[in-house]
């Protein structure tokens, strides 16, 4: 698979041969009843589908992203009787539409409440692009969004696959749990990063 090395863990972006002209892309967060809003502030877009298998069927059609990622999983960290846990194939999934996104138009990424797996997906796509940021990037993203507690086990996952060596995780850790709320706001990280003066 790309950006694979033999012993399977993913290289560092720029060493998988991904696409550089990103520096100024940015990564939009929603939730899927904000979803239409924040997709015609865009134009064009790739999109990042999360929801739980067989919810919300048709949510999405009419829109028209340059390219559309679906992925069915529910919002857990813990195996459940009948529910569908995220794993490491749908965390690869998001890791390589991340690395085949060029950054000509930006990436919208929304799951039911725009809180939790879209927090932890945007979070993992920025975390591959800017290695040793982590901690940075789990900052601003609770400063961008005091709502978002990104998904835990999404986190963890990406961080095993990255050899991350837990950084990851203790990043989100720091940041705690977001502030109670039933539906996140839209909010924006950029794909870069890069410390404000």
């Amino acid at each position: 698979m790309h950006g694979k090395n033999p012993g399977g863990r993913w290289l560092p972006v720029e060493e998988a041969g991904a696409a550089t002209a990103i520096d100024e892309a940015m990564i939009h967060v929603s939730s899927l009843s904000r979803l239409r809003d924040v997709a015609a502030s865009l134009g064009s877009f790739d999109m990042l589908t999360m929801l739980s298998p067989g919810s919300a069927v048709g949510a999405t059609d009419g829109l028209t992203p340059e390219r559309h990622l679906h992925l069915a999983f529910h919002d857990i960290v813990e195996a459940r009787p009948e529910f569908v846990m995220p794993d490491h194939e749908a965390v690869l999934s998001i890791l390589g539409f991340g690395r085949s996104w060029n950054g000509a138009h930006p990436m919208l990424i929304h799951c039911w409440a725009g809180i939790s797996r879209s927090s932890a997906a945007a979070y993992i796509m920025t975390c591959d692009r800017n290695p040793g940021c982590e901690r940075d990037l789990a900052n601003e993203l609770r400063r961008r969004a005091p709502f978002a507690t990104p998904n835990r086990l999404m986190v963890a996952l990406a961080d095993d696959l990255l050899s991350r060596n837990g950084v990851m995780i203790d990043a989100i850790g720091h940041i705690g749990r977001g502030a109670d709320a039933f539906e996140g706001i839209p909010y924006q990280l950029p794909a870069r990063w890069s410390p404000r003066g």
